[in-house]
């Protein structure tokens, strides 16, 4: 009775927030209203690596989640272009443990962290990317053990038509096409995206289509924002999941996402209700010739996040803030079977400037998940300005992830999982120095992560038939990250970013399937020019694993400009053609050429 209680009140209360702004539609004449952008309370005040629209133009790749590899992300693929399959890992933690973030709303697929790259965004959709690793991202709940990633979706403004055409390597074909326009205080955008390929070897050959929605509403004091997205995919996927046996598999994705909110800032009180709905729709063929097995899966998830967010800045403490969310998380899959589990959250957040030098942010939060029981997380961290341009700054945080559907019930000729799985835990510890004077800025953060009953599919000896899903009682990350960005000049500049990373799991004995497979050394430099007749990019990373020899990958983009309205490019990666396995057993592809014309009204 009290846990139904409590969840009818949370429904009951977001409900009418949702109706109580709104009301201040009404009345609502063709006006040119001024723009509000109502942001939360920053409940960090740690650094974030953001990736803007136009600097994710300016990249060597198809996709913008591909671009977060040249930032803290070390990105795990297994079809490499076009974000068709690849795990995220942030910090050493597991492709598991970064939390994904749509407008601030969490959309990690309860599935299995595989999907998710299953966004439907085009890159005309993206306002930016920020990436927050580490202690600043407990706020947003479960999954952010190494940090999490936040996709700001662009509002659409104006009058604009994006074409843009290309053709490159391994028969790969791509269009993506935007409209957007702009009437008095209403505004939409409309875009498509479709691209295939024959494959860079045997069965890994893909398709894929986006469409998105985008309706901007501006109302007095705020914004309504409606986001609907579309995607499928339908690839090879040679070995994705059982690298060395030779399984030619086939994999077919739907994901449908909608995300819709209010902004209000009421004489500087800031509303914020929205609601969030995912849908994901997974079918997998583990031998699509038949010869060895028939065995085939189908998977259907949802998700549906009502939730509501105010914030005000009060005297004595600073910026105040806090809200209520519901979560509701359901599989019907027959391999999984059929399953529902429920959570919700009250979240507090307070940022304040103690002194002229000394600023502080924390966060708590409590989810009370039906399945898991209650769950404290949050996070304190502080900021002391040596001077202008220099400052050090410490946090620490709690963070946990319940485990997924896949790791409680999946079972297959080469997995098993787990009902009796127990929420991973852990504890994140970070300092950290920055300096900035134009054209100059570079930091470094040392950080710590103790981690409690991670979750990996383990094998206790080598010929046991099949890898199941444990709890691993403790695990110690430490590492360093360092960047340094440079303007040489009005046409060159320079971003460099490396992180190095140490991971002990203390529970001898056991064979690991993920355990040893994060990255240690992750070093990425991008030199950007900024000529009269267009943007150049020049790219290399360099990666190695544990136990294993390093790979060094050079990228590039070259464009020129036909007229005001066009420009013709070629994008590049792996130029020196390197042979390389991110995931050990999983070839990539060599030299990767792109060309294409792009068109502006």
């Amino acid at each position: 009775m009290y846990r139904v209680g409590i969840r009818g009140i949370f429904i009951i209360t977001i409900a009418l927030f949702n109706a109580y702004c709104l009301v201040f539609a009404g009345g609502i004449t063709p006006s040119d209203l001024e723009r509000i952008v109502i942001t939360r309370a920053a409940p960090s005040l740690l650094n974030t690596y953001s990736l803007k629209y136009d600097e994710l133009r300016g990249l060597p790749f198809n996709s913008p989640l591909e671009a977060l590899g040249f930032s803290y992300v070390y990105l795990s693929s297994r079809s490499p272009r076009y974000g068709i399959q690849t795990d995220f890992s942030l910090r050493g933690c597991t492709f598991q443990g970064v939390l994904f973030l749509l407008n601030d709303s969490r959309i990690n697929d309860p599935q299995t962290g595989h999907h998710n790259s299953d966004i439907p965004l085009t890159g005309e959709d993206i306002e930016r990317i920020d990436v927050m690793p580490g202690a600043g991202s407990s706020i947003y709940g479960p999954d952010s053990l190494g940090g999490s990633v936040n996709i700001i979706v662009k509002k659409p403004e104006g009058k604009r038509m994006v074409l843009d055409l290309s053709s490159g390597s391994y028969q790969t074909k791509s269009l993506i096409c935007s409209l957007t326009n702009a009437i008095d205080d209403k505004a939409f955008r409309l875009s498509l995206e479709r691209v295939e390929s024959g494959g860079f070897r045997y069965d890994t050959d893909f398709k894929k289509f986006t469409s998105t929605l985008s309706a901007l509403l501006r109302i007095p004091d705020g914004d309504i924002d409606l986001f609907f997205g579309y995607g499928e995919k339908e690839f090879g996927a040679f070995d994705f999941y059982t690298p060395g046996l030779n399984y030619p598999s086939m994999e077919w994705t739907k994901t449908y996402l909608l995300d819709t909110t209010v902004s209000v800032d009421k004489e500087g009180t800031i509303f914020k209700p929205g609601f969030l709905w995912r849908r994901h729709y997974d079918k997998f063929m583990l031998d699509k010739t038949g010869i060895k097995t028939a065995y085939l899966n189908h998977h259907r998830t949802d998700m549906y996040t009502p939730k509501f967010y105010c914030a005000r800045e009060v005297p004595v403490l600073g910026k105040v803030g806090g809200g209520l969310e519901y979560g509701q998380e359901e599989i019907n899959s027959t391999n999984l079977g059929q399953h529902s589990r429920i959570h919700t959250a009250i979240i507090l957040e307070n940022r304040q400037d103690l002194a002229q030098h000394i600023s502080y942010a924390t966060s708590l939060r409590l989810d009370d998940f039906d399945s898991f029981g209650d769950v404290y997380t949050g996070s304190i961290n502080f900021k002391y300005n040596l001077q202008q341009d220099r400052s050090l700054h410490f946090a620490v945080s709690r963070s946990m992830r319940i485990p997924s559907f896949t790791e409680l019930y999946y079972n297959d000729p080469t997995t098993s999982g787990e009902p009796g799985l127990s929420p991973e835990q852990s504890i994140n510890y970070e300092a950290g120095y920055d300096y900035s004077i134009e054209p100059l800025s570079f930091g470094a953060t040392v950080f710590f992560r103790d981690e409690k009953d991670m979750i990996d599919w383990v094998k206790h000896i080598s010929s046991q038939s099949k890898w199941k899903a444990e709890n691993i009682t403790e695990v110690d990350v430490a590492g360093i990250e360092g960047y340094f960005r440079i303007n040489i000049n009005d046409y060159i500049n320079l971003n460099s970013n490396y992180t190095y990373i140490n991971k002990n799991i203390k529970q001898q004995g056991l064979i690991y399937k993920y355990g040893s497979n994060y990255i240690q050394h992750l070093f990425n430099t991008n030199f950007n020019f900024n000529l009269p007749f267009g943007k150049q990019s020049i790219l290399f990373h360099y990666k190695k694993r544990p136990h294993r020899h390093g790979w060094f990958i050079l990228g590039a983009e070259l464009s020129g400009a036909i007229n005001k309205n066009s420009r013709i490019y070629l994008k590049a990666t792996n130029l020196l053609n390197v042979e390389y396995q991110e995931i050990e057993g999983i070839p990539q592809p060599g030299r990767w050429l792109e060309a294409g014309l792009r068109f502006e009204w």
